[in-house]
Parts: structure tokens; C-alpha cells; sequence
């Protein structure tokens, strides 16, 4: 299954190493250096029209922030719908 981060962004969930919200993490100096050094290395990708809510660490090597609260994008993960 894909998860939709938002702005057109979708990433398989089976590459998602953690999903984390941006407000309570970056209180912390090595949350803020890595995604320092993730950006500097340019494997940020914004995913967000807005102020972005959390960011999404994908075994990728790859930083997306979204809009979106963690929240939702756990709900998100949960809600597996099939179509046939």
C-alpha cells in the first residue's frame, strides 16, 4: 500500500521507518540536527503546501514533511480499503 503525504507526494508504506510530529521533536537539538544535515545533503522533500505539521523518515535515505498531522497519517496507514 502508498501513503499520501500530500502535495502530490506518495511513498510506499512498506519504506516507512518512522512518522514524527514536527512540533514536539524539534524541540530537541538532535531532531534539529538531523533534519539539518538531511536537508544539507538534500534528502528533504517538501511534501507540504502549508506550514508543515510532521516529516516522514522513509528507509530511502529520505526526509518528507507534510501538512499533515501524525495523526492522520496513521489513520491513514490503518484505513485499508480494498477495492474489487
Amino acid at each position: 500500500m502508498y501513503l499520501h503525504l500530500g502535495k502530490g507526494t506518495v511513498i510506499p508504506e512498506s519504506s516507512i521507518i518512522g512518522i514524527f510530529d514536527l512540533d514536539i521533536t524539534s524541540q530537541s537539538r538532535l531532531t534539529r540536527g538531523f533534519l539539518s544535515m538531511a536537508e544539507k545533503a538534500g534528502e528533504v522533500v517538501n511534501a507540504a503546501e502549508d506550514i508543515p505539521k510532521s516529516f516522514v523518515v522513509s528507509g530511502e535515505k529520505t526526509v518528507y514533511l507534510s501538512q499533515m498531522a501524525t495523526a492522520t497519517l496513521l489513520r491513514r496507514t490503518e484505513n485499508k480499503t480494498v477495492i474489487s
